[in-house]
């Protein structure tokens, strides 16, 4: 199997809550290797463009406002099966309908707080990863 990238972002409500350590632990724990870090701040246009995929959606707007309401942490994560076994850690984006033991499970407060973005396939980690990194803040995988 190769291995693949995903995008994940500690949403702001991840931020607020002081999640960065214990949810960074459980990357890695999972056997994720985090090959580029930082934190940042949206605005609502930057949040427009990243979530410009759900413009016609209904919850669009409030996405956006809550994206910009803080410093969120965007990481590229590498590890086989990257996208499937990410998700599966993260769980549902509804935390009632996420399996117990999974990050939202465990710390989302809804839908729409939900602490964490996970890229749902190998072509947006991609795309989503460029939106946040260059390729010069990437480390190389050397395992």
């Amino acid at each position: 199997m190769a291995i693949e990238r995903t995008l994940t972002i500690l949403k702001p409500d991840c931020v607020r809550k002081e999640l960065i350590g214990e949810v960074t632990r459980r990357i890695q724990e999972a056997g994720f290797k985090i090959v580029a870090m930082k934190m940042t701040r949206l605005t609502k246009d930057t949040a427009g463009g990243f979530y410009a995929v759900h413009k016609e959606r209904p919850f669009y707007e409030e996405l956006c406002e809550f994206m910009s309401s803080g410093p969120c942490v965007p990481m590229i994560l590498e590890k086989e099966n990257a996208i499937d076994d990410f998700r599966t850690l993260i769980g549902a984006t509804n935390p009632e309908e996420a399996d117990e033991g999974t990050i939202r499970a465990d710390f989302a407060d809804s839908v729409g707080e939900n602490i964490i973005h996970g890229s749902d396939s190998v072509e947006n980690g991609k795309k989503e990863a460029a939106f946040f990194f260059s390729e010069a803040e990437v480390v190389a995988n050397k395992a």
